[in-house]
């Protein structure tokens, strides 16, 4: 939006006074420099146009002519040709409603419409940055789903919102009272066929979403006043969000078929097989996401990372995706009817990467050591209910601790914190346990627990 005048007027470097009671909350577009008795051919209105006037002759039919092309204000440099704004040219201005600024002799033409160029500059920026972070935050409440979406865009535009589907039935609404506008969008959605947006009095825009011929819904927002150009980008990277939330992606779409033909009583196409199932960071999902391997993939966030259902022939490139993220654990190739298996051994693996790093396969993880003699599922689990009065900290703290044969120093520099902490943390997970980490039998129960458990 352009600076009003009053902002201008109000620059103390400029000295300009006001010589009419013409309020000046009007916006100034540009700022144009002319000695001609009649600049309107030269003009689109918005100006403030600066003059000394030379060739003044007329000043009734001057205002006059600045007024129908509706030029912003009048500013009249004094001290060159008039040594003060000549009294018929206030008193036509005053008639008219022009706004008329004294300029004085020391103030250039040129200062004025540099400040004027840099307050417009400004403006310019701030839509952009104010694009920018409503873009940002639609963006966040797009994870959220087309509601969340909704909602945010009528908060950015300070107005509401209406998400309709291809019927004209409300989706979603924001705020809940925008409903009752649905029927009068309703009505004008035949127009859209034959243009890309459409405007209604309110002022109200609509657009399609979705990128086929055929629009999978319709976004109508509305807004006290008329939408800005700022309001428009921000508009358009609503429905670009939601066109992308409504055009499911082929794997998911695939995925929904299964589903339905389970429920249905159908013989699924399932994931080709055999499979892999993989622990990792959850910064894993974002990476996967971006690459074509995804769509053959299942994933799952969890507590401690994410799990993945690979198929063998991506499973090394999922992996090799992930190893860069954090550890990772690979179980063995089963069958999609022998998934939990795989998961428990993917687990037992996570657990190992996560005390050396890096990636660990179940199939390379020592066979012959005592603890692949132990019943694995009792074991984890009583191995979980044992260390379960210990949260991440502490948990990561007794394995630095156990690692360095119960020696404060090595463990604590290890985990990067000062010996009194971890001093402190083990005092607070022999509470927790209600046992004495200075016994060898202890610190064996412990060691083993962790080595089961794949938190």
């Amino acid at each position: 939006m352009a600076p009003f005048l009053a902002s201008v007027a109000a620059l103390p470097q400029l000295a300009l006074r006001a010589l009419t009671p013409a309020p000046l909350d009007v916006p100034v577009r540009w700022v144009a420099v002319s000695e001609l008795a009649d600049p309107t051919p030269f003009l689109e209105g918005g100006e403030l146009v600066l003059t000394t006037g030379m060739r003044l002759e007329d000043p009734g039919l001057y205002v006059e002519r600045l007024v129908g092309r509706k030029v912003a204000g009048l500013g009249f440099g004094i001290g060159l040709g008039h040594e003060r704004v000549p009294e018929g040219l206030v008193a036509a201005a005053a008639a008219h409603g022009l706004p008329l600024l004294e300029v004085p002799r020391p103030t250039p033409f040129v200062a004025i419409g540099k400040a004027v160029s840099r307050m417009l500059a400004a403006e310019q920026y701030e839509d952009v940055t104010r694009a920018f972070q409503a873009q940002r935050e639609l963006t966040r409440a797009a994870l959220r789903g087309p509601e969340a979406v909704v909602s945010r865009l009528a908060r950015e535009l300070r107005g509401w919102a209406l998400l309709l589907d291809t019927a004209g039935e409300v989706r979603t609404a924001a705020p809940a009272a925008a409903r009752s506008r649905a029927g009068e969008i309703v009505s004008e959605l035949p127009r859209l066929a034959s243009a890309a947006s459409l405007a209604l009095p309110g002022p109200v825009v609509v657009q399609p979403v979705g990128l086929g011929k055929r629009p999978r819904g319709y976004l109508a927002v509305g807004t006290p006043e008329q939408l800005r150009p700022v309001a428009h980008t921000i508009v358009g990277a609503a429905v670009s969000l939601l066109t992308l939330l409504t055009e499911a992606p082929r794997g998911e779409r695939e995925l929904r078929a299964a589903l339905a033909a389970v429920l249905v009583g159908e013989e699924p196409r399932l994931p080709e097989q055999p499979v892999r199932v993989i622990r990792c960071a959850a910064a894993a999902l974002e990476a996967l996401e971006a690459d074509p391997a995804g769509d053959r993939c299942l994933a799952l966030p969890t507590d401690s990372g994410c799990v993945i259902i690979a198929p063998e022939a991506v499973a090394e490139r999922v992996i090799a995706l992930a190893a860069p993220l954090g550890p990772a654990g690979v179980g063995d190739p089963a069958l999609l009817t022998d998934v939990a298996r795989s998961l428990e051994e993917a687990g037992r693996a996570y657990a190992a990467a996560r005390r050396s790093g890096g990636v660990r396969r179940h199939d390379e993880l020592p066979a012959q050591g005592l603890l692949a003699l132990l019943d694995q599922p009792a074991a984890a689990d009583l191995a979980e209910r044992l260390l379960e009065p210990l949260d991440p900290t502490l948990r990561s703290s007794l394995r630095a601790y156990l690692e360095a044969n119960g020696l404060g120093d090595p463990a604590a520099r290890a985990l990067g914190v000062h010996r009194h902490t971890l001093r402190h943390r083990m005092k607070r997970v022999a509470e927790l346990l209600d046992r004495d980490l200075d016994a060898p039998a202890t610190r064996a129960e412990l060691w083993i627990a962790l080595s089961l458990s794949a938190g």
